[in-house]
């Protein structure tokens, strides 16, 4: 060491608490990799090794070595750990965040009916970016809207009790059908050819398109095993609806109760369709609350029709479309599968409530 040249450097000499805590660092499973590594090159430097020895043996450089002796004879201990970074000052204050959010919410541009990023930088003058985290901060999305709809039924409580807990809890000897139509399906044919899928190019087809006529698909959908019934009509009043009831009647096991849900809808509350249900006790009807068709379950198995046999369906006829529906109840009844109800009713009432609390302080200006 008397034969080293260089700028000398202070010796690093340990407290016995010091020296304590730093092995104790090392030995840690759950400490960070900088911490552990600086710890080590203390304590290489504590026993008189130059720090190009200690680079050497730790695989850092020796300008880091030099660093953290340096951190570690000035503030010992405390000047291991990592310094506050505070970067650049911010540039806008709380205040103009305020007025940036309540702008958005309670205000409107005079040429649109909601604030664009670029629409509201432009009126406050900051860039766009900043408006972009301010949204992004506060969860702001002034592009996007909802729709719901609330029900008015005075019997909305009792209803979706009653129909839940049919589909929670059914009766023993009993079989539980949803039941709905499907009206105005439409039989349309594009007005040229449908361009088949190509590797990097989806499926291509006309937005325009040549009426056909229109179905009525009546279906009754049984809650424990999937299984549909279907048939469709060319019209959906009450002599449809009543024959196919008989439909289902006659595929009925004669010792079931059977409890229908339907909606409201005046085809079926026909005085032919109440005096056909009077003369089976064996029928219980369910109706669904007023604007709730949600609750029910074969809306469910409609949208899966819709989805995957009628929204890029081809029909050049009623009867071809016809045809394509019948098929895909059938292979659907091949293999069927019920939907799971998962919410409890006193859990859809409190969801009810929550929404129209929360609607009631927003129009009030509590949010």
């Amino acid at each position: 060491m008397a034969n080293a040249s260089g700028r000398p450097t202070a010796p690093v000499v340990l407290e016995p608490e010091e020296r304590e805590y730093l092995e104790r660092q090392v030995r840690r499973r759950r400490v960070s990799r900088s911490i552990s590594e600086r710890c080590r090159i203390i304590l290489r430097c504590a026993d008189g090794i130059q720090s190009k020895v200690v680079a050497a043996e730790l695989g850092v450089h020796e300008h880091t070595v030099g660093k953290w002796r340096r951190r570690f004879l000035k503030d010992r201990i405390e000047g291991l750990l990592d310094e506050a970074r505070p970067g650049r000052p911010r540039s806008i204050a709380d205040d103009q965040v305020a007025a940036v959010i309540e702008r958005t919410l309670r205000s409107k541009p005079d040429d649109a009916t909601h604030w664009s990023i670029r629409s509201m930088a432009g009126e406050t003058g900051f860039s766009h970016t900043t408006i972009r985290r301010i949204w992004t901060a506060f969860g702001l999305q002034p592009h996007r809207s909802e729709t719901f709809k609330l029900s008015s039924d005075p019997l909305f409580v009792d209803k979706v009790r009653d129909i839940v807990g049919l589909y929670l809890s059914p009766p023993n000897r009993a079989l539980v059908l949803s039941v709905d139509e499907k009206s105005q399906i439409q039989a349309l044919d594009r007005e040229q050819p449908v361009l088949p899928m190509m590797p990097g190019m989806p499926e291509r087809r006309t937005h325009s398109y040549v009426r056909h006529g229109t179905t009525s698909l009546f279906a009754a959908l049984d809650i424990a095993s999937g299984f549909v019934i279907g048939k469709c009509y060319k019209r959906h009043r009450a002599t449809e609806f009543l024959d196919f009831l008989k439909q289902i009647d006659a595929q009925v096991p004669r010792d079931l109760d059977v409890h229908i849900i339907m909606d409201n809808y005046a085809t079926h509350k026909t005085a032919l369709v109440r005096a056909w249900l009077a003369r089976r006790p064996h029928y219980h009807v369910h109706f669904t609350p007023t604007s709730a068709s949600w609750i029910n379950q074969v809306e469910r198995w409609f949208a899966e029709l819709t989805r995957k046999q009628l929204r890029r369906g081809v029909h050049t006829s009623t009867s071809e479309l016809e045809q394509d529906i019948r098929t895909f109840i059938e292979r659907h009844n091949q293999n069927p599968k019920p939907y799971r109800w998962t919410k409890s009713a006193d859990e859809i009432l409190a969801s009810v409530k929550r929404f129209c609390q929360t609607a009631e302080r927003t129009l009030c200006g509590e949010l």
